[in-house]
């Protein structure tokens, strides 16, 4: 995933947490927000109760090395959330469910 579609300032975290309604599916929580860049950006926040630093990092690598796989409208901020449920599931189960839930959200390209 590129610098520029990565979400890293608190105040942005807080603020579409703060104006948006919360979107959940399993262990997964979403907020969206249109903006007006041409461009897409995710936040990607994950608890210290899913684990060390060492496993929130492996779970931040997975989540953007499938975020990256498609191909996504411009003009939305997004963050994930996740729950404790993520701390049983593999990589194949995590990118079945997170590819569901951004089908569900409608934020990719039409082909």
């Amino acid at each position: 995933m590129k610098k520029i579609n990565i979400l890293k300032k608190n105040y942005d975290f807080d603020r579409i947490i703060q104006n948006n309604k919360p979107f959940k599916y399993k262990y997964l929580i979403a907020y969206m927000e249109k903006n007006t860049n041409d461009v897409y950006k995710f936040g990607i926040s994950i608890g210290k109760k899913i684990g060390n630093a060492v496993n929130r990092n492996k779970l931040k690598r997975q989540i953007k090395s499938i975020l990256d796989q498609k191909h996504y409208k411009n003009n939305f901020n997004c963050i994930i959330i996740t729950g404790r449920g993520i701390k049983n599931v593999n990589y194949q189960e995590l990118e079945k469910d997170l590819l569901e839930f951004i089908d569900k959200l409608n934020i990719m390209k039409e082909n």
